[in-house]
């Protein structure tokens, strides 16, 4: 069996990657890629193939890496953050099926849901839902279902995907919607550029996120009815009182 690899690079910069992921790629004669994720970690690995394909070529993207595998090169594809959370992982699976001597494996990434969360503080303590608002391959209305169902749920929700040059207003509607449930002042932040070049971060309420623009590198996050802002983070608790008993028994 020849083995193609789907490795999450993580957020951003090479300090990021996992330890595994960083020697996969070194042990890798081919690398493919979208085009920024590529950017991102090609000056530590300058010796390798690189297959590179732009924005809604994923299918492209597999089909190239899989032949190259298939030819018995050793092959990695790259993606942002966790390679099986929105990711090419389950392409690739599909795909390889074309493929029998082709082997998938998948190493894992820390996706913008943990290293975002770790820039605010805490917001992702307890039970969370991770939901993206791109419509490309999801019908709008299966999302708008998914919010209602997570917001009624109380638990924290982390957005991907918020906003595009597409769909400006789908933060917005997001947040009218989980505020049918939610109170206004529940607490909120975002975290733009994880990891990366003008990373910048910012906590709010949920009606004031509601009037925020952001973009595709952006990374929402919403509190539960228990979020709170401490200082210049957000935090929410794990869902019993701190008291002298219960740190004992941690």
């Amino acid at each position: 069996m020849n083995p193609l690899y789907v490795v999450g690079i993580g957020p951003g910069g090479y300090q990021r990657m996992t330890m595994e992921a960083a020697d996969v790629l070194k042990g890798c004669e081919v690398i493919a890629g979208y085009t920024v994720y590529v950017e991102l970690i090609r000056e530590h690995f300058p010796e390798k193939e690189y297959l590179v394909t732009g924005m809604r070529q994923e299918a492209q993207r597999c089909e190239l890496a899989l032949q190259a595998a298939d030819a018995g090169k050793k092959t990695a594809v790259v993606c942002s953050g966790d390679a099986g959370v929105y990711g090419m992982a389950g392409i690739l699976y599909e795909m390889g099926a074309a493929y029998p001597q082709v082997e998938i494996i998948v190493v894992a990434g820390v996706t913008a849901a943990l290293s975002g969360a770790a820039v605010l503080g805490a917001p992702l303590g307890h039970d969370f839902a991770i939901l993206s608002l791109s419509d490309l391959l999801t019908p709008y209305e299966k999302i708008e279902q998914r919010l209602r169902c997570a917001a009624m749920s109380d638990m924290a929700i982390c957005i991907y995907n918020p906003s595009s040059r597409k769909r400006k207003d789908y933060l917005n509607r997001a947040c009218r919607i989980i505020m049918e449930y939610q109170a206004p002042d529940t607490i909120c932040g975002f975290v733009k550029n994880i990891a990366r070049e003008g990373e910048s971060h910012q906590i709010m309420t949920l009606a004031e996120l509601a009037d925020v623009q952001v973009d595709m590198f952006t990374t929402v996050f919403i509190g539960n009815s228990q979020t709170k802002r401490m200082g210049d983070k957000m935090v929410t608790p794990r869902g019993y009182r701190l008291d002298t008993n219960a740190a004992q028994s941690k």
